[in-house]
């Protein structure tokens, strides 16, 4: 059985650890984890975890409206090519969609760019490279 549901973020330090910090010298616990507006979600299949993602209440002067920020989005190796991820974004949209946010950004590695892409976002500005690889900054429109 597959499930989405709000977790604590002690609950996606496993995952990042494992998945978006091996090998890499950057925190696993991020600055905002534990704000009031920030919300976690995980994706259990028969009640392991397999997919994860942080959406923080943070502004880009870029675009205008109201945002949140995507981060730490990982899935298990096991979990992988199941669309746990997608399941993961439409369940955020439609939280977001309550809240009446206008768009949902992330800063995206070049390896999940086809992922992004294939879920809404759309690429803005140029590639960067920081101690994680090269990346992207993406968006989606959240309010139609």
């Amino acid at each position: 059985m597959i499930t989405v549901k709000k977790i604590k973020a002690e609950d996606t330090y496993f995952l990042r650890k494992q998945i978006l910090r091996k090998n890499i010298d950057l925190p696993h616990q991020f600055e905002g984890d534990f704000s009031e507006d920030t919300f976690h979600l995980g994706v259990f299949e028969n009640d392991e975890l397999q997919t994860i993602g942080t959406f923080m209440k943070v502004d880009l002067k870029e675009l205008k409206g109201k945002h949140y920020q995507l981060r730490g989005m990982a899935t298990s190796e096991k979990g992988r090519g199941k669309g746990f991820g997608k399941l993961l974004l439409k369940f955020a949209t439609n939280q977001l969609e309550e809240l009446k946010i206008d768009f949902l950004w992330c800063n995206a590695r070049e390896i999940a760019l086809k992922f992004y892409e294939k879920n809404d976002f759309k690429i803005m500005g140029e590639r960067f490279t920081n101690k994680a690889g090269p990346h992207f900054k993406m968006y989606k429109s959240i309010t139609k």
